[in-house]
């Protein structure tokens, strides 16, 4: 991504509310066509860095820049480059979905009804527009508010919690549907979210944030090597404490006994060797198994690590 332009620029943003720090001192950026998730735990100051993001408050320190704009000094700009949902839609129930998104589109300048269909279309409404949106799922809500925040085109869209209260059908299209956003229409997308495993099938970028403070940035495929670096591989045997001895006797590696099993941090090549090593010393194997290290331990680790560990609450 670092060769394509730069939609979303924070620099040393800070946000206060009295005495207290809700944002301290974040800086990060967006690429054109990224999808960059926002991870921590609640209160740990996303939604209010959003928030800032939108024009909807603003930083007490740094800048914040949208397509080259400061959204101090130059809003106006700044914001016909951001489409946003925070929080839950605001859509009339009372009302059509076309009427809904005529009605957003007034407010925007020479927002024909073709475009808006073309918005529809996009996000997979087209032919659900008659309907009154008090009929409409979660999900088409959902998606019938994103088609609200382009019709301006955006170059940015901003989307707090968007997978929430959908059930698993549902993640996976909106899943599908933000990929598609991002990766064939060329849209910087920055998401909070509270479901690990769904944003790391989702993000291209993740951001940590806990006590206001962005603890690290990370890009998906990074986490993946660290998830495979983490790896460790059981080896179930008919005597765990004799094979664990010998195990770290011969090559030095820590070992943990579970049950009839030996837990061992070891590559494929080191494992054929102490398969070996324990036939010929007529211990018996049962199975060989993989076993990665959880992406949710990953992120509380960092967070730990990172924060000393003070952690507000669980980001699951």
């Amino acid at each position: 991504m670092a060769n394509k332009p730069v939609v979303l620029k924070l620099t040393n943003v800070t946000k206060k509310f009295g005495t207290r720090v809700a944002v301290n001192n974040v800086s990060f950026e967006i690429h054109e066509g990224e999808i960059f998730g926002f991870l921590g735990p609640n209160g740990a100051g996303k939604t209010t860095t959003m928030r800032m993001i939108c024009g909807l408050c603003r930083p007490t320190e740094g800048e914040i820049y949208v397509c080259g704009y400061s959204v101090k000094k130059e809003f106006e700009n700044a914001m016909k480059n951001v489409g946003a949902l925070i929080e839950n839609p605001l859509m009339y129930g009372y009302m059509t979905g076309m009427d809904n998104l005529k009605y957003y589109g007034s407010l925007h300048k020479n927002i024909t009804k073709d475009e808006i269909m073309h918005y529809a279309q996009i996000v997979g409404l087209e032919n659900r527009l008659n309907d009154k949106v008090k009929n409409y799922s979660l999900g088409m809500r959902q998606r019938l508010g994103i088609a609200q925040a382009l019709l301006h085109e955006p170059k940015l869209l901003v989307l707090d919690e968007p997978l929430s209260g959908l059930d698993p059908n549902g993640v996976k299209e909106m899943r599908d549907f933000l990929k598609k956003l991002a990766h064939e229409y060329n849209i910087a997308l920055l998401i909070s979210s509270h479901m690990l495993s769904e944003m790391e099938h989702l993000c291209d970028t993740i951001g940590i944030i806990n006590n206001g403070k962005l603890l690290d940035v990370k890009n998906i495929k990074d986490i993946n090597a660290d998830i495979s670096g983490s790896k460790r591989v059981k080896i179930k045997v008919n005597y765990p404490n004799f094979a664990g001895k010998l195990i770290q006797t011969q090559y030095n590696l820590k070992c943990e006994i579970a049950g009839n099993s030996v837990l061992v941090n070891a590559d494929e090549e080191k494992v054929a060797e102490i398969t070996k090593m324990l036939i010929a010393n007529n211990i018996s194997i049962f199975g060989v198994e993989t076993i990665a290290k959880p992406l949710e331990e990953v992120f509380m680790d960092i967070i730990k690590i990172k924060s000393n560990g003070k952690i507000i609450s669980s980001i699951l």
